[in-house]
């Protein structure tokens, strides 16, 4: 599923001199039915690794394979955009991230809603200190995913290869524009468990969080929510508040004298969207993210989400199920 998306970030980049040179599986026998669908070479990841001529590689794999094949393609001297969460453990992470340090090539991980421009202003809003301190965040994540969806792949729902479930899978994005926005939590109260899914990993959780400043945040989410609802995300200060559901902003509430970011246009609400169904989500967020990676490479900077930031919210999370118990 998410393979599609990449590739049609990458068409977009046409204009950047961006092509898509080949698909990689790990099925020989399934190379000539991808050959079909995307027109172009399906080939095993030794022989992409060893193609002088491919410059990034994209991996859209189970989670738990991330940390491997993104070590072995910056050994091989290639960029890596991964998708979320770049890795199941914070030691594999920081392997990634040393090692490309020392190879010199980047790292991007697909946390793409921090370059989507609403997130964007959010966060200018933020270091202006239009909202003044920040007191307390809220994230809600009411979401659906039927039985029939994880059992569609082996790997789904799995500690091993899924690492964890509504919040390493699906909750990760929204968790990370909390901390993008509030910082890292240094302490953690949390529950999680699995009820109505046949599954490893938790269909529901609920956390706490502080952070150095004294704020508070908490989360909760679940997978097991009748059709799904939109995520919900929230910040209030000392001079303001913002409430976002799905893609939009509901409400942006604050000091018209001595705030500095104009408000964008405020919708209605939105559909349940991905709350509801994993495929209801724009492409243009992995096309912006991936233009930002080719960005960093011809101009030797780091991408905006590199794998210090992609580090981030798999740090809070982890320390979500460590404080449930979970691990």
């Amino acid at each position: 599923m998410i393979a599609e998306y990449h590739r049609k970030a990458v068409l977009a980049q046409a204009g950047l001199g961006v092509e898509l040179a080949a698909m990689v599986h790990h099925d020989a026998s399934q190379f000539a039915r991808i050959v079909e669908r995307y027109g172009v070479p399906c080939r095993s990841f030794d022989a992409v690794l060893a193609d002088r001529s491919i410059d990034i590689v994209s991996l859209c794999t189970p989670s738990g394979q991330h940390a491997q094949q993104a070590l072995a393609a910056i050994a091989a001297g290639k960029h890596v955009l991964v998708e979320k969460p770049m890795a199941l453990s914070l030691a594999s992470a920081d392997a990634m991230i040393a090692a490309a340090d020392e190879r010199g090539v980047c790292l991007a991980v697909a946390l793409q809603r921090r370059v989507d421009p609403l997130f964007r202003r959010i966060k200018d809003a933020l270091e202006a200190g239009d909202l003044g301190e920040l007191t307390l965040g809220v994230v809600t994540l009411p979401y659906f995913r039927n039985q029939a969806y994880y059992d569609q792949a082996e790997w789904r729902g799995t500690w091993a290869l899924d690492g964890g479930g509504v919040l390493m899978n699906q909750g990760i994005h929204i968790i990370d524009l909390l901390l993008w926005y509030m910082g890292d939590p240094v302490l953690i109260h949390a529950g999680a468990d699995t009820l109505h899914r046949h599954i490893e990993v938790e269909d529901v959780a609920a956390a706490a969080l502080r952070f150095s400043s004294g704020a508070l945040a908490t989360i909760a989410a679940t997978t097991a929510a009748g059709q799904g609802f939109p995520h919900r995300l929230e910040l209030y200060g000392t001079q303001g508040g913002i409430q976002v559901e799905g893609e939009g902003v509901v409400r942006w509430s604050v000091d018209p004298e001595t705030a500095t970011i104009d408000p964008p246009d405020l919708s209605a609400g939105a559909g349940a969207g991905a709350g509801g169904d994993p495929r209801a989500i724009s492409t243009a967020g992995h096309e912006a993210i991936l233009a930002d990676l080719v960005g960093a490479i011809r101009e030797g900077r780091s991408p905006a989400i590199d794998g210090r930031e992609g580090r981030r919210s798999l740090a809070a999370i982890i320390g979500i199920y460590e404080a449930a118990g979970l691990l």
